[in-house]
């Protein structure tokens, strides 16, 4: 399964023509796609238009919705960015470390175009749904 972070949904819905955006018209229909309750608050809090609101709203719950905390996901997230930290890495945003961590706890791919998440492919397994592409 893959998990589709805000960043694509972000220029989905902007009609962006990025490689992310790209792969994920590509996994449509191929692969289960996952959209997280988190990722959904991060898509629709930047959308002004009641109508917007609602379309993008009703695709997205369209999709598997998975709830990404929990204390599990919490105390790894929380370890995780202190493992990064020790590399010298700073993770901007917390919902980011979360995100990456329930991908990596569940064996999850993540397509994504925030590079917050770089590290955490790099440094603790974090699987890229652009591998191989």
């Amino acid at each position: 399964m893959t998990v589709v972070d805000s960043s694509v949904w972000i220029d989905y819905f902007r009609d962006l023509r990025t490689a992310e955006v790209e792969r994920l018209e590509e996994l449509v229909g191929i692969i289960p796609l996952i959209s997280g309750d988190l990722i959904i608050a991060e898509v629709l809090q930047g959308i002004d238009d009641e109508d917007e609101f609602n379309l993008v709203q009703s695709r997205m719950m369209a999709l598997t919705v998975a709830s990404l905390g929990g204390v599990d996901v919490a105390v790894d997230s929380a370890r995780n960015f202190r493992r990064l930290r020790s590399l010298g890495v700073t993770v901007r945003k917390t919902i980011d470390t979360i995100i990456a961590t329930f991908c990596i706890l569940n064996g999850h791919d993540l397509l994504y175009s925030d590079r917050d998440f770089d590290p955490f492919v790099k440094h603790l397994g974090l699987r890229s749904a652009m591998s191989g592409v």
